[in-house]
């Protein structure tokens, strides 16, 4: 590895130490589907995001809910203490789409139908409001 990239990379690992996230990968919905429930907590605090999530009658608010829990015990982790009511905010959320399973249908008169098998990859930032 080149002094440039070794330099880049420790930069980008010295950020990360002051970044709090969680990262929930290959979840087996649609992107879509999922990216209506991230829209519903985007920029929300915390504990009204999980009350959010908890009560939505989505399949994917379960999947999103785990991950913010996740989230903010890494938060509380990295800061050796509880996060505090209404301290905590959503700072970036987002969905991105993970690999595709492709399998076969039977269809009339011997032909075959594609279908195929989304799945997607969720991540929360969590922090501050003073401290984005």
């Amino acid at each position: 590895m080149g002094a440039r990239k070794r330099l880049a990379a420790e930069a980008r690992k010295e950020a990360r130490k002051t970044q709090y996230f969680a990262k929930l990968r290959n979840v087996p919905s649609s992107p879509r589907k999922m990216r209506y429930v991230v829209d519903l907590v985007r920029g929300m605090e915390v504990n009204r995001a999980l009350g959010t999530l908890k009560f939505s009658k989505k399949a994917a608010s379960l999947d999103v809910e785990k991950v913010l829990r996740s989230a903010i015990a890494n938060w509380e982790q990295k800061n050796d203490r509880k996060a505090e009511e209404g301290e905590l905010y959503i700072t970036r959320i987002f969905v991105d789409e993970g690999v595709t399973l492709k399998r076969m249908r039977p269809a009339p008169q011997g032909r075959g139908y594609r279908i195929r098998k989304r799945s997607n990859h969720v991540t929360i930032f969590v922090g501050t409001k003073t401290n984005d």
